[in-house]
């Protein structure tokens, strides 16, 4: 007695992608009070103007390393470029050394939530592109210096 289930099956040309999440203006982000409790900081204060937002956007940026090589993925060069619009959303272009990098599948996303944590940015997108590819010449002289190529 073995019935024979059919699926149905409907090929489409595209599916429209979700809308991004977004953190509402009313919403304010406010960090965990025990750990700046712990390192003995104060909240900061929201960005002033875009400039300021790019600034910290590049700190928070600074904070992620490359794991094969010891130098941050901003002074490595990786990071192509950050948009910021008027309403605190952020477009971060970067690529990696490599297409066959050990972590091509888990940086961006790790790229787009250390901009979400910057006070002030309402959304991030990370755009990974291979052209123009990445080469050394795109160090920094910090990251050559640490790498001992200067």
């Amino acid at each position: 007695m073995n019935k024979e289930r059919k699926i149905e099956v409907e090929e489409v040309e595209s599916v429209t992608p979700p809308p991004r999440a977004r953190v509402p203006d009313s919403v304010a982000r406010k960090r965990d009070y025990l750990a700046g409790f712990l390192a003995g900081e104060t909240e900061e204060k929201p960005a002033a103007d875009n400039e300021e937002l790019k600034d910290r956007v590049i700190e928070a940026l600074k904070s992620i390393y490359d794991p094969e090589i010891p130098v941050d993925i901003y002074e490595l060069g990786l990071i192509y470029d950050i948009d910021i619009s008027e309403d605190g959303d952020a477009v971060v272009t970067m690529t990696l050394t490599t297409p066959h990098c050990p972590v091509a599948e888990s940086m961006p996303g790790e790229v787009e939530m250390r901009v979400l944590s910057v006070p002030g940015v309402r959304d991030a997108e990370v755009k990974l592109v291979w052209d123009p590819p990445w080469d050394p010449s795109k160090m920094s002289d910090e990251a050559r210096l640490e790498l001992g190529m200067l």
